[in-house]
C-alpha cells in the first residue's frame, strides 16, 4: 500500500511528526517500509507567466523570452525548449536557486546570471526532469493557467510531502485504502478521524435505471450501481486527484478511470464504469458456463468455466466479477452515459481466480482478501459526486440490491487469557477503550468480552485476533521483552541416534551438495521415477506441472542435475533430506501419519559425472555403482547393509539393488533407467540411492574389545561357483558360521577381494562356461594364543563345508 502523508493527513492529523507517525504505524502492525521525499531539495523556484518569446538572434534553437516570476520586474530568460510560448505558466528558477544534481551524490545546481550566445540571461525555465519530478524532458513542465505568479513552486504543488509505503500482511484487508490506514492512526494516536467529502446522497435528476438480477446469491452478495447521463468523458482529471494517484502508484489515465481508482484507494472498494450505450439489456451476475470466452480490458481473451463468476448482459459475459471488466462494454473518451456500479463479492468466489488466468488485478487483490460489503453505497456516492463535479452530467437514482451478506458472528476474549498472553497486566478499562478506538462493537460481562467485528474486518474469527488487536494499539514497545522463567533442562544425548543435522553434515562430507525441493512435483515424475499411478493430488496447486505430492526425492535430483548440466557443469553430486508422501495408515518409529498418510523422512543422492575433479595424481573415470555405494556404506558405518538384487522403476534393471539393514529393507541403489536417461536428455547415466533417514540415525553403540597380542594369519579361498549364484549367499553363510560352529570361532572376517569369468560361452581351465571364479580373504585371530596350523585348517574346511551347500567348490 503506497499513499501520500498529504492526503492521509486530510482524513487523520495527529500531532505527530513523519517519522514519529511512520513509527507507530510500524509498531501497531502496519510496517512502513519506505518514507521518500515527493522531491529532492531545491530553493528558487517559482510559478512565472511566459510573456513574449522571440528567436535568439544569434541560435536558430535558442529563444529570448520575457517573463514575470512575480519579482515585479520582467525577466529576461533564453531558453530552448520546444514547447515555449507567450501566456504559459511554467516554474522558473530564478538567480541564486539551487536545483536538485544532475547525478546522485554530487553539488546542487547554482542558478547565475549568464551570457548564452552574447545575451544575458537572468533565470531558467524549468521541465520536469530537471527538477527531478519526472523523466519527462520533452519540454517546459506546463502549469494550469490558475497557478498564481510568484509562488513557490514547492508551495504550489505540495512537494514538501513524503510518499509512505507500508507492507500490510495479508489479514489486514481493512488498510487498502486511505480510510482504512486512517481508522489506524486515529485509534493508534487518539486523533479524531475527519468527515469524508461526499458523504450525503447525490440528488438524483433523471428516473432512468437498469435492471440488475443476482442469480449466484453464493458469489455476488450485494449490487449497487447508477445511470449518469450526459458526461464529458474526455474532461481532464484535476490536478490534485491526479498528484495523490500518482503518488500512491497509480498513472492518469482518464477521468472516469481516475475516479474509480481515486475512490478505490480512499475508501477501498473497487468500481467499475461500463458505457451504458454498448450495454445489452440488464445485468445478471451468475458463475460462467463452460465454452463462455471474454475478452478484457488487458485485451487478453479467457475461457470461462462453472467456477468463475461473471458479469453478464443479454449478449453475454462483460465482465470477470471483482478482477476486471470486459473490453466490450469499456468506456472510452467519447462516452457519453455511464453505468456506474459497485458490488461485495465474497471472498472464495474470487480467490485464485485471476491467478488461474496469469493476472492479478487492484480490484482482486482487495476483493479476494475482503472488501467492506457496507461500503458500496458510500463509494458509489463519492464517485458520483467526482463525476458530477469533474464530467458533468445527469444522475439517476442509485439502485442498490442486498442478496445475501457474511454473517458476522461475536467473538469472544477472556481478559485473564489475553494477559496471560501479552504479559503485562492491560486492565478491562484499558482494553474497553482500545476496542472502542478500533470501532470494534462489545459487551462486557465477568471478565468476558465479547465483539462483533465490524463489515470491514474479515480478520476477526477467534480470541487470538482479538488479543493480537489489544497488543497492537496497546503498543508492541510497551511489552517488556523478560527473559523466560521456565527452568532449563539439559536433555541427555542419546549415543545410539545421530541427528538430522549429524546425517546432512556427514553427506556433505562425502562431496555432495544439498538441495531443496518442493515437496509437490510433476505427475509425471511420479510415474516415471515410482511408478505411482495414484500420486496423492493436491487441491489448489500453486502451479499446474507442480499438482501432486511426492513419494520420491529422486524427480527433484534429475532436474537439479538438469539444469546444473544445461549451465555446463560437467560433474555433480547433490543429495536431499524431505519428507515423501504414501499412502498407508500403517507408520513405522519416527514417521509423521496425518489422516491415512505415511510422511517418511528420505535421504536421498545423485552422483554424475567424474570421480573426482581433473587432476594429475589420478586417471579420470566416471562415477560408477561402486563408487555411490561406497559412500553409502560410509554412511551406516559401523552398521553393515547388504545389497540384494532387485528392480525399481526409476532404476537399470542389470544394475540396481535394495538396501537391507537389519534384515529390513530401507531403500535402493543404482543406474537410472536407460529409458529416463534419453527421456530426460542425460548424456551419462547418474547413480543414485534413496534410503529412509531413520535407517541412517540409528547407529550401534561402540563397545570395548581387548586387542589380541597374537598376531592374525590370512588365508584366501578361491571358489568356483555358478555365474547365477549371488556372492553375496555364499558370505552370509561364511559369516553365520563363525557364531555356529566352533571351528570358525577364531575367524575375524570374510572379504570378496576378486572376481573371475572366463569368456562368453568358453571354457577356462577348471572353470566351465557357466561358472565364475570368487576369491574370498579370511582373517584368523585368537586373542588366547598363537593359532596352529591345524586349527587354522579345521576353521578354513568349516568354511567351505558351508558353501558347498550352494554348489560352490575350491579351484583347482
Amino acid at each position: 500500500m503506497q499513499f501520500s502523508e498529504s492526503w492521509l493527513r486530510t482524513l487523520v492529523d495527529p500531532d505527530l511528526s513523519t517519522d514519529a507517525l511512520a513509527h507507530a504505524l510500524t509498531m501497531s502492525g502496519l510496517e512502513v517500509e519506505e518514507t521518500d521525499p515527493v522531491a529532492p531539495p531545491f530553493t528558487g523556484v517559482v510559478v512565472a507567466k511566459v510573456l513574449e518569446v522571440a528567436r535568439h538572434p544569434d541560435a536558430d534553437r535558442l529563444n529570448v523570452c520575457q517573463v514575470d516570476a512575480g519579482t515585479g520586474e520582467t525577466l529576461t530568460i533564453v531558453c530552448g525548449a520546444p514547447n515555449v510560448a507567450p501566456g504559459i505558466k511554467v516554474p522558473c528558477a530564478t538567480v541564486g536557486a539551487a536545483l536538485p544534481p544532475a547525478e546522485a551524490g554530487g553539488a546542487p545546481f547554482q542558478i547565475k546570471i549568464g551570457k548564452l550566445r552574447g545575451v544575458q540571461s537572468f533565470g531558467m525555465l524549468c521541465s520536469a526532469r530537471e527538477l527531478k519530478l519526472s523523466e519527462d524532458h520533452a519540454g517546459l513542465m506546463i502549469l494550469p493557467e490558475d497557478a498564481p505568479v510568484g509562488m513557490n513552486i514547492r508551495e504550489y504543488l505540495d512537494l514538501d510531502d513524503t510518499i509512505f509505503v507500508v507492507k500490510l500482511t495479508p489479514n489486514k484487508a481493512d488498510c487498502l485504502s486511505l480510510l482504512g490506514v486512517a481508522r489506524e492512526v486515529a485509534a493508534i494516536t487518539g486523533a479524531p478521524l475527519k468527515d469524508l467529502p461526499g458523504q450525503g446522497a447525490q440528488a438524483s435528476t433523471i428516473a432512468d435505471t437498469l435492471p440488475v438480477r443476482i442469480s449466484s446469491p453464493d458469489g455476488c452478495g450485494r449490487f449497487g450501481g447508477r445511470i449518469i447521463r450526459r458526461v464529458n468523458a474526455a474532461a481532464p482529471s484535476p490536478r490534485w486527484m491526479v498528484e495523490r494517484l500518482e503518488r500512491a502508484g497509480q498513472r492518469s489515465i482518464s477521468a472516469l478511470v481516475d475516479i474509480t481508482n481515486y475512490v478505490m484507494l480512499e475508501l477501498g472498494q473497487p468500481l467499475h464504469v461500463y458505457d451504458l450505450n454498448r450495454l445489452q439489456g440488464g445485468i445478471d451476475v451468475r458463475f460462467g458456463r463452460a465454452g463462455e470466452t471474454l475478452k478484457l480490458l488487458n485485451e487478453q481473451t479467457v475461457t470461462l468455466d462453472e467456477t468463475t463468476l461473471a458479469i453478464t448482459d443479454a449478449s453475454g459475459p462483460i465482465g470477470l466479477a471483482g478482477i476486471m471488466g470486459g473490453d466490450s462494454t469499456k468506456a472510452g473518451l467519447e462516452t457519453q452515459n455511464i453505468f456506474l456500479e459497485g458490488a461485495f463479492f465474497f471472498p472464495q468466489a474470487i480467490q485464485g481466480r485471476a491467478r488461474k488466468y496469469n493476472f492479478t488485478s487492484d480490484a482482486s487483490h482487495r476483493f479476494e482478501r475482503g472488501v467492506d460489503f457496507a461500503g458500496n453505497v458510500r463509494a458509489l456516492e463519492r464517485a458520483t459526486q467526482l463525476v458530477l463535479d469533474i464530467c458533468g452530467g445527469q444522475a439517476g437514482p442509485l439502485e442498490d440490491q442486498i442478496a445475501k451478506l457474511p454473517e458476522r458472528q461475536p467473538v469472544k476474549m477472556r481478559v485473564a487469557r489475553a494477559v496471560k498472553i501479552l504479559g503485562v497486566p492491560v486492565s478491562e478499562q484499558e482494553m474497553s477503550a482500545i476496542f472502542t478506538r478500533l470501532g470494534l462493537a462489545f459487551t462486557l460481562t465477568d471478565g468476558v468480552f465479547e465483539v462483533t467485528p465490524p463489515s470491514y474486518r474479515f480478520d476477526i474469527e477467534i480470541e487470538e485476533d482479538l488479543i493480537e488487536e489489544i497488543a497492537r494499539i496497546y503498543g508492541f514497545d510497551r511489552i517488556p521483552a523478560n527473559p523466560p522463567v521456565a527452568a532449563s533442562e539439559m536433555r541427555p544425548t542419546q549415543e545410539s541416534r545421530r541427528s538430522q543435522h549429524a546425517v546432512r553434515h556427514a553427506v556433505a562430507a562425502r562431496d555432495y551438495h544439498e538441495t531443496v525441493g518442493f515437496s509437490f512435483v510433476d505427475v509425471e515424475w511420479e510415474a516415471d521415477f515410482a511408478g505411482n499411478d495414484n500420486p496423492i493430488k493436491l487441491l489448489n496447486p500453486i502451479a499446474s506441472h507442480l499438482a501432486v505430492m511426492r513419494s520420491t526425492l529422486i524427480g527433484s535430483l534429475i532436474a537439479t542435475a538438469r539444469y546444473n548440466l544445461n549451465r555446463k557443469a560437467s560433474r555433480v553430486r547433490v543429495f536431499e533430506i524431505g519428507r515423501t508422501y504414501h499412502r498407508d495408515n500403517t507408520v513405522a518409529s519416527g514417521e509423521l501419519s496425518v489422516g491415512g498418510y505415511r510422511q517418511p523422512l528420505t535421504v536421498a543422492a545423485l552422483a554424475y559425472g567424474p570421480v573426482l575433479e581433473e587432476q594429475w595424481g589420478a586417471a579420470a573415470r566416471q562415477v560408477d555403482f561402486f563408487d555411490v555405494k561406497g559412500d553409502l556404506e560410509a554412511l551406516l558405518a559401523p552398521r553393515a547393509a547388504r545389497f540384494v538384487k532387485a528392480e525399481h522403476p526409476a532404476l537399470h534393471p542389470g544394475r540396481s539393488a535394495a538396501i537391507e539393514v537389519d534384515g529390513k529393507r530401507v531403500g535402493f541403489i543404482g543406474e537410472l533407467h536407460p529409458r529416463w536417461q534419453q527421456k530426460y536428455d542425460l548424456p551419462q547415466a547418474p547413480v543414485l540411492f534413496e534410503i529412509e533417514a531413520e535407517a541412517l540415525f540409528g547407529r550401534d553403540v561402540a563397545s570395548y574389545e581387548d586387542i589380541s597380542k597374537f598376531p592374525p594369519v590370512t588365508r584366501d579361498l578361491a571358489l568356483v561357483v555358478d555365474q547365477a549364484q549371488p556372492v553375496q549367499v555364499l558370505l552370509d553363510a561364511m559369516l553365520a558360521a563363525r557364531h555356529d560352529d566352533p571351528a570358525c570361532s577364531v575367524v575375524q572376517s570374510v572379504r570378496l577381494f576378486d572376481e573371475f569369468r572366463p569368456k562368453a560361452g568358453a571354457a577356462s581351465g577348471s572353470l566351465g562356461a557357466q561358472d565364475k571364479s570368487v576369491a574370498f580373504r579370511v582373517t584368523l585371530q585368537d586373542p588366547s594364543g598363537t593359532l596352529q596350523d591345524e586349527t587354522v585348517q579345521g576353521a578354513i574346511n568349516a568354511l567351505v563345508q558351508r558353501v558347498e551347500g550352494f554348489g560352490a567348490r575350491l579351484r583347482a
